[in-house]
């Protein structure tokens, strides 16, 4: 166990500098080992280190566990102060002669998200500050921005995020959509009660420890069709491939009207049991660490998504009476 002395108004030096770096990399994976790793070290030395910067500043940053390590409240006040002057120094160091906004930023994106809404408008991002690099990348799970160099992500959620930030982008409704065909072939548009008959088309990962089943469950519990929904059923782990299905007459889908409404407005895809609801509490959110100040490339990106989330979106196409929502 460390044996502090009492804190004196500690001062930093060169040495600690490097200590400094040390604790960053350490904090960042929470392993002295991959730490080591990392900076090309022994495990033996970052502890060191790691014991001369707390000695030095009379603060203990860890807690040494058996098999890992894990930070004291202090060590994860200063490894968050750390972490906003380390992006504020790259950001610097990043900027052009003209001080444009300029850096890199990784962006995680739901995969359905990125290919059906982000994607097709980043070319007005890129035409904007032509001197950020976004490095966009995909997936189903939640980040670990501890251990992903991850700046920002956007989720399909219901907006709990602890010990993160996390702001509304924008909402999102579901309902069922099909094809014109595989409606008039199952006889959707006169009889609901048809769906019992159906291929449902699911999305397994809709959001975070989702069942495979979710969004149709919730659809149709807010409607009071649970008895209806069928057990013949095709499963993907993303939204858009359900869409595709869908369009190719493989099923009947929930479609979310941010990422479907344009293959309505073309007569892709319709409704077959009216317009778009909101059942449930998941919309997108915008999620990134705990900054002291939030910089600068990274704001524009945020504010940029901000204002493409504003931009109105075409109402929908009805192509039935609408379902009568209990509650």
């Amino acid at each position: 166990m460390l044996n502090l002395s009492p804190r004196m108004g500690a001062k930093l030096t060169n040495a600690q500098f490097a200590n400094l770096h040390t604790f960053l990399v350490a904090a960042r994976h929470l392993s002295f080992a991959r730490a080591a790793e990392e900076l090309c070290l022994t495990a033996s030395a970052v502890s060191h280190r790691i014991a001369r910067l707390e000695q030095s500043l009379s603060l203990a940053l860890f807690h040494r566990l058996t098999r890992r390590v894990a930070l004291t409240e202090d060590g994860e006040r200063i490894y968050r102060i750390l972490q906003g002057a380390m992006g504020e120094l790259s950001e610097a160091l990043q900027q052009t002669p003209q001080a444009e906004v300029a850096g890199a930023i990784a962006l995680y994106v739901r995969p359905s998200l990125a290919q059906c809404w982000l994607v097709p408008r980043l070319a007005n991002f890129s035409a904007r500050y032509p001197h950020i690099s976004l490095d966009i990348r995909v997936g189903n799970d939640n980040v670990d921005f501890r251990t992903q160099a991850i700046d920002l992500a956007l989720y399909y959620a219901d907006g709990e995020f602890p010990g993160l930030v996390g702001s509304k982008l924008m909402g999102e409704m579901i309902a069922p959509v099909c094809s014109p065909e595989y409606a008039h072939q199952h006889g959707l548009l006169d009889t609901p009660d048809n769906l019992r008959h159906c291929t449902l088309l699911h999305d397994s990962l809709a959001w975070h420890n989702a069942a495979y089943d979710a969004e149709w469950r919730l659809w149709a519990r807010h409607h009071q069709m649970d008895a209806l929904l069928p057990e013949r059923s095709l499963t993907f782990d993303r939204s858009d491939l359900c869409v595709i299905a869908a369009l190719n007459h493989g099923g009947i889908a929930i479609g979310r009207h941010q990422l479907v409404q344009k293959r309505i407005d073309k007569g892709e895809l319709i409704l077959p049991f009216g317009n778009f609801t909101q059942p449930g509490h998941y919309d997108y959110y915008l999620v990134h660490p705990p900054y002291a100040a939030v910089p600068k490339r990274l704001q524009v990106l945020i504010d940029w998504l901000h204002e493409c989330a504003t931009q109105p979106c075409t109402p929908a196409i009805t192509c039935h009476k609408n379902l009568t929502t209990q509650g």
